[in-house]
């Protein structure tokens, strides 16, 4: 019930952010728009097949070998098991920040990722949990929907650029330039703001759908509420020190230190609200 109300919720949150484009597309020159379209779209499709390979450079993430991680090479394979999904290539991220990401265009091109830290800090069961909410990312092809989401919101973020250039360097008659600065700053301002708080909402909603499809993979959902717990009070001492912000609702949890933002603006939803869902999931 949980899975079914979340891609409704992702499946109504496409369209509102579609709609919005054909919205900001009707009120843009043709020719322009189309050409935001086409450039936006190959520069997040371009991203959809190489963005793992720039990820994990930008997180020095290197192949990590199983007779030197033994413990989370050994939970891997029981996710892929229990996910009926392929081996994915694992990598440890130099870091003693406790976090993990799962990227790849599709299942048999993923990759998963984690920092040594979270292999310490973290008991065998708990990090089963994490692995198996990376593992859920892969097979909800949540990279491709974040992709899509990207596209879209890139392309009303790339025409409200154009339209607050056109707003400080004057468009249209002067007559009727008063009206057209209000509605350029409108479609500049407002209409980039609402793409960026759907797609982020979008992000939220896929977290939560990681966390339900995981826990099913191990019949486990107290596991990984206790590993968010133990993820989140350990970031707020110790976040990531390299990485871009642009990346961190790729990782289970954000890893950098969190700033006081209104929830609307969060990669991530409340840990306190992650760990009632899981609490409340029937096995």
């Amino acid at each position: 019930m949980i899975s079914l109300k979340n891609n409704l919720k992702v499946a109504m949150l496409l369209a509102i952010l579609t709609a919005l484009l054909l919205f900001v597309g009707s009120l843009f020159g043709k020719g322009g728009f189309i050409f935001a379209i086409i450039f936006v779209v190959l520069m997040n499709f371009g991203s959809y097949w190489f963005s793992h390979k720039i990820v994990l450079w930008m997180y020095r993430a290197k192949e990590a070998k199983e007779q030197d991680y033994p413990k989370l090479y050994k939970i891997i394979k029981e996710v892929s098991k229990l996910s009926g999904l392929p081996m994915p290539k694992v990598c440890i991220i130099p870091s003693q920040s406790p976090n993990a990401f799962a990227t790849g265009r599709n299942p048999k091109n993923a990759v998963v990722a984690a920092t040594e830290g979270i292999i310490t800090l973290l008991d065998d069961d708990e990090l089963k949990g994490v692995i198996a909410h990376e593992f859920a990312h892969i097979k909800n092809r949540d990279i491709l929907i974040s992709t899509l989401a990207g596209a879209v919101a890139g392309v009303i973020g790339y025409a409200g650029a154009m339209a607050r250039w056109s707003a400080i360097f004057g468009f249209g008659d002067r007559d009727d330039r008063g009206n057209n600065l209000i509605g350029l700053l409108i479609l500049g301002i407002l209409t980039p703001l609402i793409a960026m708080i759907i797609q982020l909402a979008i992000s939220r909603s896929r977290e939560y759908l990681a966390d339900e499809t995981g826990a099913r993979f191990v019949k486990n959902g107290s596991a990984l509420a206790s590993a968010l717990q133990k993820i989140e009070k350990n970031v707020e001492v110790n976040p990531l020190r390299f990485g871009n912000n642009a990346t961190a609702h790729l990782f289970i949890s954000s890893p950098f230190r969190k700033v006081q933002w209104l929830s609307l603006f969060m990669t991530h939803p409340p840990t306190s609200k992650r760990i009632e869902k899981l609490k409340s999931i029937k096995f």
